[in-house]
């Protein structure tokens, strides 16, 4: 017979078993059955994957680079919210249950896809300028009254480099949290309400000196919010808060934070999200297409799914986000402990010892 040739990916002397999907062998945590998270012993799973599929599919490469349409987005998006300030400030002065109405239904909607927008230009996929895109971050954080545009960039690219990482990743729950939360519906409730605030806490307990980007993104929204407050007043100001508390909170746009990394599956650690409502939160259910090519703007995420099939149909996925959270919260086994977490030395080792090689084997 011919030689065969075989892409194989080896760890030391042996296979490493997680190609070509790169899902762990390990067992997922399960609250009152385990005492913390899952552990697994190797790298995080992407950086393989991308190599792995870029061998098969080195097409997926004319997918990189910016999209400039999204700054339309921005533009339309952030008019409309503050429309929707001004409005609630200087005219619907009386209509409090419509303010109510509003802030989750259509401010809580827009601060949604304001996150996905600062996503997208946290990883400069909206400007081939570097310095453009920090600005336009800036720009975007005008409908949000807290500064988080340019801390989330930092912490972000963080996660992404160190995904599940015990104490380098900023996107895992820390341990009070799991600890206290379990697997109690009531608990999961307020805890899945007040995420957008978790959020913020996590960052303050990794606390890095604050950069320059961080301390100009907070002149900007100190001057926004003191420009609401004056002109339009503290209903207006608090018609913003209240749209960006329950847009990160119990709300299906938000929903894509438990659906990336909680573990709903054994071994696998990313899931996407293929349902309807990424047409208007811009694609950020393809979160396994995402980390695997973090170069590849929204709107051509879904690309990816098609050109290598083979790599994402045998993964777990969602259908539907508002299903997804009514499970999470009333199932005994999810919580805030369905994460896996590995330590940076094994992070470290696995990524270094890891290389790709092509044995010929004659038979």
């Amino acid at each position: 017979m011919p030689p065969q040739t075989e892409d194989l990916v080896f760890h030391g002397e042996g296979f490493d078993p997680r190609h070509p999907l790169y899902n762990g062998d390990w067992k997922r945590s399960v609250p009152y059955v385990d005492e913390g998270m899952a552990t697994d012993n190797m790298d995080e799973p992407h950086l393989k994957r991308k190599h792995a599929i870029l061998e098969k599919h080195p097409e997926i490469e004319k997918l990189y680079g910016p999209d400039h349409r999204t700054m339309y987005v921005m533009v339309v998006t952030t008019a409309a919210q503050m429309f929707m300030a001004f409005l609630f400030g200087r005219v619907l002065v009386d209509w409090n249950w419509t303010l109510l109405f509003c802030a989750y239904f259509v401010g809580g909607s827009l601060t949604s896809l304001f996150g996905c927008l600062v996503h997208e230009v946290a990883h400069n996929l909206v400007s081939p300028i570097p310095l453009v895109n920090r600005i336009l971050a800036l720009f975007i954080n005008t409908g949000l009254p807290f500064p988080i545009a340019a801390s989330f960039r930092r912490y972000h690219l963080i996660h992404h480099a160190y995904q599940g990482v015990d104490d380098k990743d900023p996107d895992l729950p820390m341990e009070w949290e799991y600890r206290f939360i379990k697997g109690n519906w009531f608990l999961k409730l307020t805890w899945v309400f007040c995420y957008g605030g978790l959020y913020v806490i996590r960052g303050i307990a990794m606390f890095k000196p604050l950069t320059f980007w961080e301390y100009a993104n907070i002149a900007y929204v100190l001057s926004v919010d003191f420009f609401v407050f004056h002109f339009w007043g503290a209903r207006a100001l608090g018609y913003l808060v209240l749209s960006m508390w329950l847009g990160y909170g119990l709300h299906p746009g938000a929903a894509h934070f438990i659906q990336e990394h909680y573990t709903f599956e054994d071994g696998q650690e990313t899931y996407s999200y293929y349902g309807i409502l990424n047409k208007l939160f811009i694609n950020i259910g393809y979160h396994t297409e995402h980390h695997d090519f973090m170069q590849v703007p929204w709107s051509r995420l879904p690309e990816i799914k098609k050109l290598a099939p083979e790599f994402y149909d045998g993964l777990a996925c969602h259908t539907s986000w508002v299903w997804m959270h009514i499970m999470f919260i009333f199932s005994k086994q999810l919580g805030p402990q369905s994460r896996v977490k590995r330590t940076y030395a094994d992070h470290s080792s696995s990524r270094k010892s890891l290389t790709k090689k092509k044995l010929v084997k004659s038979q």
